[in-house]
């Protein structure tokens, strides 16, 4: 198809990287110049993203992939379970905030903000660099420990911090962090911050102990970090300071090889990963989209993402629970729910089906490998818990899970919770068109389906998609738009919708996208944030 070229895309023969950070996107793309595939470019930037841009995403992180192998896509679901020792009790014992809120009950929105989001009661094993080896095994064409070069000279070295990674860091220091107590949080600030305070835009930044582990994990294909010393280093830390990783729950971690899941829209589909991730809530939202005439209006998409979510919390939960995702998706039940939308803003609760902080990447290389790669520590520096000696941030996913014994994602032991973290990949009558994602927890698949329809609807291309206004729902009636979406605020507030209009970026996500060409590829890369598309 035709696209609307914006001058600042990225037009590339051979392979590209687009990411989030450039010095990033700069190891993705040594990578392919070394004869790398776009799976060793991939591996290569979420490596090197760990390191500069800190908070988004760390080594103690989750990882989900999605992979075009040149003839078909794979998906990776490279999530972290919760210890053996977490159950709801112990949760609702440790932290009275959240038993009172679980005591409230009833209200979906209560619940699910009743998990603790800082400390170790959140923690759960982290998977990217078990996902790293996962796709190198299978995929890979360099040597693992050569896709760690740049990563480990910018942690032992330093690099220059860049603008919206300093802004997001100087928050992180300057108001979360200064409101912990606790032993386990300690070394947060030996690592994260010069002189307590974080560092400025274009201060030299280093973690060199990050460094070691890093080569740790390269040396040993990164059996080092679920059995070796940095899990034992691990271990001991939650020994000492009240947190619940044992040795068990780090040595039996292990990725899943999923079937992706898509819907159709206006000859396309898009595709996602299945649950625990978020990724279905987009589905829904586009099935009831592709039903109207023409390309729906901002009210339509609005409702629309409110329905996707609304089953989304409801359903998504570890995979082995089980969700109804053939049936959320069947199209008699998609029309039911375009049905309920009206001409005014509503509120939705989940439907009945029939029953039978983050970073994002995308690569292409000459050969027509593609990824779509989005990995994260949750929340802004995640738990907080920096392990001593290692450099190593843990994730906060258990804040996902909620505390409603009733609720299909309730907080136990060894379970995936609900992910945010969500990548996507779009093709056209079974031909890739290329891979795309949105960072920015609730606003991933509300920018999944925007990217979509200014690229299918609009037929922009990758850039232009990218910098087009966004929308943002978050619960109720409000919505935020961007200053370009001003023009559009009294259309939506004389259908019930509470507007605001954002000057501030950052609820508006992030994202990056490549889209095959009969020359090659062409990219764009966020301009909300520090990225860059690069190629050769």
């Amino acid at each position: 198809m035709a696209y609307q070229i914006e001058r600042c895309s990225v037009f590339v023969p051979n392979g590209v990287v687009a990411t989030s950070q450039a010095l990033a996107a700069g190891a993705g793309l040594d990578v392919l110049r070394r004869g790398g595939n776009a799976i060793d470019a991939a591996i290569a930037t979420a490596v090197a993203l760990t390191v500069v841009q800190p908070g988004s995403n760390d080594i103690g992180g989750d990882l989900f992939a999605l992979v075009w192998d040149g003839e078909r896509l794979h998906g990776l679901n490279a999530s972290g379970r919760s210890p053996a020792l977490l159950n709801r009790e112990l949760v609702l014992s440790r932290a009275p905030r959240a038993a009172a809120s679980a005591a409230l009950g009833g209200h979906q929105a209560t619940v699910r903000s009743a998990m603790p989001d800082r400390g170790w009661l959140p923690v759960t094993v982290p998977g990217a660099p078990r996902g790293w080896r996962d796709l190198h095994e299978r995929f890979g064409s360099l040597p693992f420990a050569d896709l760690f070069t740049d990563a480990i000279g910018y942690a032992e070295h330093g690099y220059p911090v860049s603008p919206a990674v300093a802004a997001s860091w100087r928050r992180a220091a300057e108001v979360v962090y200064p409101a912990l107590r606790g032993p386990e949080f300690a070394e947060w600030g030996r690592v994260f911050t010069l002189d307590d305070r974080a560092p400025a835009a274009g201060e030299r930044w280093s973690n060199p102990d990050a460094g070691r582990t890093l080569r740790s994990i390269a040396g040993t294909y990164g059996d080092s970090f679920y059995r070796g010393e940095v899990a034992e280093a691990i271990v001991a830390h939650a020994e000492r300071t009240g947190g619940l990783l044992r040795e068990g729950d780090l040595a039996s971690h292990s990725s899943d090889w999923v079937q992706p899941i898509s819907m159709r829209y206006r000859g396309h589909e898009v595709w996602e990963l299945p649950p625990n991730g978020q990724g279905i809530a987009a589905l829904i939202a586009l099935g009831v989209l592709d039903g109207y005439e023409g390309s729906p209006g901002l009210h339509e998409q609005i409702e629309a993402v409110k329905l996707g979510f609304a089953d989304a919390h409801a359903y998504v939960a570890d995979p082995r629970v089980g969700a109804p995702v053939a049936e959320l998706l069947d199209s008699a039940y998609l029309d039911g729910r375009r049905a309920s939308i009206g001409p005014r803003a509503g509120l939705y609760v989940a439907g009945e089906p029939t029953r039978g902080g983050t970073v994002y990447l995308c690569t292409a290389d000459r050969d027509g490998r593609m990824v779509s790669l989005i990995q994260s520590n949750y929340m802004g520096f995640g738990s907080f818990v920096v392990v001593p000696g290692t450099g190593v941030g843990l994730q906060d996913r258990g804040a996902g899970f909620v505390l409603d014994e009733g609720h299909p994602n309730v907080v136990g032991p060894a379970k995936r919770p609900y992910h945010t973290i969500i990548p996507a990949f779009l093709t056209r009558d079974g031909e890739p068109v290329g891979p795309f994602g949105v960072m920015g927890g609730h606003m991933q698949p509300q920018g999944h389906v925007q990217v979509v329809l200014s690229t299918v609807d609009g037929r922009l291309d990758p850039q232009a998609a990218l910098n087009r206004p966004r929308w943002y729902w978050h619960s109720g009636l409000d919505v935020q738009v961007e200053p370009g979406l001003a023009g559009e605020a009294d259309e939506l507030r004389r259908r019930g919708h509470r507007v605001s209009i954002a000057t501030e970026p950052g609820v508006f996500g992030a994202g990056q996208a490549i889209w095959r060409t009969a020359s090659g590829y062409v990219a764009g890369s966020e301009p909300r944030v520090d990225g860059a598309a690069v190629g050769h």
